[in-house]
């Protein structure tokens, strides 16, 4: 009996070598760019407060809440109601946006 107990051990340690030495999942190099201040519904705009710089075509996720979170490429920016094809750390930029967010959300560029 003894030797079956010790293969089974030998087995065990095996299988939990395999699962735990298995690498940990790649996620994508997300860095905070902003906070949403005021989300405008009917035209689907969201106004951030910047705390680095973005440019159009600049990939973006926002999160927050239990069911917001979502990527998206910035198609367009705009300061004061005028485009501009990129923004500074500091600045309020308006950007519409492809689903609901609400203030205090997070901006991070992807």
């Amino acid at each position: 009996m003894p030797k079956i107990k010790a293969k089974a051990k030998a087995k065990l340690k095996k299988i939990v070598k395999k699962t735990v030495a298995k690498k940990p999942v790649k996620t994508k190099k997300e860095k905070p760019i902003g906070i949403i201040t005021h989300f405008f519904s009917d035209i689907s705009v969201v106004v951030i407060k910047l705390s680095a710089p973005l440019k159009k075509g600049d990939k973006i996720r926002i999160a927050g809440g239990q069911e917001t979170d979502f990527d998206q490429k910035v198609d367009s920016i705009q300061i004061d109601y005028k485009d501009v094809s990129s923004a500074k750390k500091g600045s309020s930029i308006g950007i519409k946006v492809k689903e609901k967010a609400r203030d205090g959300y997070k901006v991070f560029k992807i």
